[in-house]
């Protein structure tokens, strides 16, 4: 095999000419032969007992020569790009420009990596948020935790909003029961939206034992069998439920936590709420760090780069439905479009991250980034730790190159982010602005709200993970 030349072309795109041997050609030729001589018939001889030159004298020389070229084709391609150090992208588009027994010569035309030039990477500006941790904030997550330990409990009374009923129901279209229409036991949130608009409300008023029937009218955005249908349901009502909230006291505390005080429990919310909000406005700051930096990148994208991380997301988006049992059919039918639209709607997204992930690998090399078998392995360790795993389980199901790619990715995010400068949201900057205070003027803001500090400290509230917040913030931004 022989590279007669190797061009480059616009969009990040190559031309190979590759030339092949007579005797390579030859030997292609004979590995035809012996592919396909099971299926040609030739008078006097056993199937797949013909001699080779039989067989050419009876369908011509060239009979062979569209399965050596296949079975040439693929080594000779893949040699010519090992021997130019190309790293494509994408299958190529082939070109048979000459086939004989001296040799054949073909034309390969593939996209390449393209060669990207970093933009500013270092010293750029986002804006993060200020983390602030109410009493509020504190009380609706405690809200959470009693509702989750909350308890259904029957009451001899009407059904109101917000009880659950306990229910039998049938529908019918013209009289006819329907599929999925039909429901025993079945206990509803009156007011929850899970059913047919117009069906809970219809509800309320009705005692255990009582039955009616109900007209509804489904949605024109519904299965296409019931799409803009009135029906009616027969319903009856079993029991009717209200939610008993536990009181949130010391008692709940300890029922729902490791802590004997519901003082002592609110600290640990609000220190967790905090850590929450400090790592997702550190997420966020990140995110427009490196989408600023993805944006600044030049280089000339392949399209097949982005066909090929279009495609990539549509199978992700599959396998996500996969798992919740929805096949991806029915989502198509659902949301009436095909796979093809669904896929050419994730170009543009597809785009962003092709840009991201040159970037980062920009980055990787002018920063001459890598990582070390200790972080890995503390990396699967970190894993294992924060899923409550193994570490052996967890080493079972994550490959150590993937793991180490991910290291150098937040390695990379980290010289971005510790070069950056933090300012404040535009939203935040402009309530500052019409109290009449600016990001610099904070010491005089925590001032004017003193009383406020002493108030929520009383309820257990405490502020110095607040003004430590505040001060990070300050320093970020110079």
């Amino acid at each position: 095999m022989t590279v007669k030349s190797c061009e480059k072309l616009e969009k990040s795109r190559v031309a190979l000419t590759i030339e092949t041997s007579a005797e390579e050609f030859e030997a292609a030729v004979n590995k035809a032969y012996l592919k396909m001589r099971g299926k040609i018939n030739v008078p006097g001889f056993r199937v797949g007992k013909a001699p080779r030159k039989i067989i050419e004298k009876m369908y011509g020389a060239e009979v062979f020569y569209e399965e050596a070229v296949n079975i040439l084709l693929p080594d000779a391609y893949e040699d010519a790009v090992k021997e130019k150090e190309l790293n494509v992208v994408g299958y190529p588009e082939v070109e048979l420009e000459s086939c004989t027994k001296d040799g054949v010569v073909f034309k390969c035309t593939v996209a390449v990596y393209p060669e990207v030039k970093l933009g500013q990477y270092k010293g750029l500006e986002a804006p993060k948020a200020e983390v602030k941790v109410t009493a509020a904030d504190v009380t609706a997550r405690l809200k959470e935790m009693a509702d989750r330990n909350s308890r259904l409990v029957s009451v001899e009374r009407a059904v109101k909003k917000g009880d659950t009923a306990d229910i039998d129901f049938e529908g019918f279209d013209n009289g006819v029961p329907f599929d999925g229409g039909k429901g025993e036991n079945f206990d509803l949130e009156i007011g929850s939206g899970s059913f047919v608009p117009g069906f809970e409300d219809q509800l309320i008023g009705m005692k255990a034992g009582e039955e009616k029937d109900i007209d509804i009218t489904f949605p024109e955005n519904y299965t296409p069998e019931l799409a803009g249908k009135p029906v009616v349901f027969h319903v009856k009502v079993n029991e009717v439920k209200v939610k008993e909230v536990p009181a949130m006291d010391d008692e709940f505390a300890k029922d729902v936590s490791e802590f004997d005080t519901l003082k002592d429990l609110k600290a640990d919310i609000k220190k967790k709420l905090t850590t929450e909000r400090t790592e997702a406005a550190q997420r966020a700051f990140e995110d427009v760090l490196m989408a600023k930096v993805a944006e600044s990148i030049e280089a000339e994208i392949p399209t097949e780069m982005v066909e090929l991380q279009a495609a990539q997301m549509t199978e992700g988006f599959k396998q996500q439905l996969a798992s919740q049992g929805i096949p991806f059919d029915q989502y198509l039918k659902m949301t009436n479009t095909t796979e093809a639209d669904f896929t050419k709607q994730a170009y543009g997204p597809a785009e962003q991250q092709v840009k991201m992930d040159l970037a980062v690998r920009a980055i990787i090399d002018a920063e001459k980034l890598d990582a070390t078998d200790d972080e890995v392995e503390a990396e699967m360790k970190n894993v294992a730790d924060k899923y409550g795993m193994d570490l052996d389980t967890v080493k079972k199901y994550l490959r150590p190159e993937e793991v180490k790619e991910q290291v150098i990715r937040e390695k990379v995010i980290k010289v971005v982010a510790d070069s950056a400068k933090a300012v404040a949201p535009a939203e935040e900057k402009a309530e500052l602005e019409a109290e009449g205070e600016i990001v610099e003027k904070k010491p005089a803001k925590k001032a004017a709200k003193k009383s406020a500090d002493k108030a929520e400290e009383a309820e257990g509230e405490e502020k110095p993970a607040k003004k430590t917040a505040k001060k990070s913030t300050k320093k970020d931004a110079e």
